[in-house]
């Protein structure tokens, strides 16, 4: 029953991820659950009116999403927990000017974006995704979210005849050249992408005429899945870090109650890319929230200030589990196994932000939970990846821990994770944002 109860946590991932082919549509898919979990949407720019137990959500940008419960204490005396991850995934995103003919074929022109694994991109059913900006009467363009449902485009690969030592030497692209993936063949430009934007426009029920312009991304067309033997396995896209992020937004429904400190999740966008962006973890966003839900506590700049001094932020990302056929990649007393539960993620040049005070926070949190907890250090002679937990805690000045599960294949567009861990990592957030 245990088991069968963590796989049906497990399919409520996938079906949180298959919702979410860009960041706008995580975001949109969270706030949807919170809208069913009675949570009440605010808007930056109104006055709050709060009070304790109400629970509320803001959303920036279209992209990133703070939400809340109001504790019952005074920030300024029992401070604010914290759990933050990220919408945003490596990948393909359409230059503005992306369609062009070659060779007869009409063609998309693509910028990478973060740190994808190209070689998983080429030769899959691909489709879009994104936005298209809706002109309206009055004020500025209307988003509206689209998602292609069915192949659109392919990114094709050489023959192996032209290039017969390809698979002793691995795949080269030149991202320029090699990456832009085709969408037909024959006609004229500009008539071809216009259809193509008009599926899409159709699949939204937008009128193409008033559409202004789009922000679109190259995404996978195959579904999430449960795989493996006896189902003990995630194959998904976007694990990093949608994982992380339905972790802590179900963590903060689940809570139900609220704690004494205001629990807080933030899902922030552009982590992939550093994070410096208005919806990014380096924005005023959590700033903004907490300077305001302490205000409502009658405290002024002061109180504020205290109640950051006293609060505790978990930042929830991926981790590096052992690869079978790479071991040697990984730190031999560190290695991290897919279902053995929540990593704590340490690194000396501060890519993670863990102190042993801050990890020792987080092992308590999930003895209380009665989750096994393991630990990652990346090895000494590479360099690690890093998370929204080091540039958060720096910009807040509050103790952070960087944690997250393992999976294996991070940047590929179809990653593999342990069917168990989300059950155990939501169960260890449940006790951090409840404590």
């Amino acid at each position: 029953m245990a088991r069968q109860h963590a796989r049906d946590v497990a399919r409520d991932l996938l079906q949180f991820i298959a919702c979410s082919p860009t960041a706008a549509h995580a975001v949109a898919a969270a706030a949807a659950r919170l809208d069913a979990a009675g949570f009440r949407r605010l808007d930056e720019r109104d006055a709050w009116q709060l009070a304790a137990g109400d629970a509320c959500y803001t959303v920036r940008n279209h992209h990133a999403l703070v939400a809340f419960r109001v504790g019952r204490g005074d920030p300024a005396q029992v401070g604010f927990r914290l759990a933050g991850a990220h919408t945003d995934a490596p990948g393909l995103h359409l230059k503005p000017n992306a369609a062009y003919l070659n060779q007869g074929y009409l063609q998309l022109g693509v910028e990478v974006y973060g740190g994808p694994l190209l070689a998983s991109w080429v030769d899959r059913d691909l489709t879009l995704a994104g936005k298209l900006f809706v002109r309206e009467p009055k004020g500025p363009p209307r988003p509206v979210l689209v998602h292609g449902d069915r192949p659109l485009c392919r990114i094709p690969l050489l023959a192996i005849h032209f290039q017969r030592d390809v698979n002793e030497q691995g795949l080269k692209f030149d991202k320029q050249k090699h990456l832009p993936p085709i969408v037909g063949v024959g006609g004229a430009r500009d008539l071809k992408f216009e259809r193509l934007l008009r599926l899409l426009a159709d699949g939204a029920g937008v009128d193409l005429k008033r559409v202004v312009a789009c922000d679109l991304e190259v995404v996978d067309t195959q579904p999430p899945a449960l795989g493996g033997l006896d189902d003990s396995l995630i194959f998904a896209p976007r694990i990093d870090n949608l994982a992380g992020s339905h972790a802590a937004l179900t963590a903060l429904i689940e809570q139900r109650r609220p704690g004494a400190a205001s629990s807080v999740i933030a899902l922030f966008d552009s982590e992939e890319v550093g994070s410096q962006t208005v919806a990014g973890a380096g924005s005023f966003l959590v700033d903004g929230v907490l300077e305001r839900l302490t205000a409502l506590a009658g405290g002024g700049r002061e109180a504020y200030l205290r109640a950051l001094a006293r609060s505790f932020q978990v930042s929830v990302d991926a981790a590096h589990a052992v690869h079978p056929n790479h071991a040697e990649f990984h730190d031999a007393n560190h290695r991290v196994e897919l279902n053995r539960g929540p990593v704590l993620k340490i690194n000396a040049q501060q890519r993670y932000a863990t102190s042993p005070e801050t990890a020792h926070w987080f092992e308590h949190c999930c003895q209380r939970a009665k989750v096994p907890v393991q630990r990652y250090i990346h090895r000494t002679d590479l360099t690690a990846g890093t998370t929204i937990g080091p540039i958060s805690a720096t910009r807040l000045g509050v103790p952070t821990v960087d944690v997250g599960s393992a999976i294996l294949s991070m940047h590929s567009i179809r990653e593999t994770g342990g069917a168990f861990d989300q059950e155990l990592m939501i169960k260890a957030l449940g006790q951090h944002l409840a404590s």
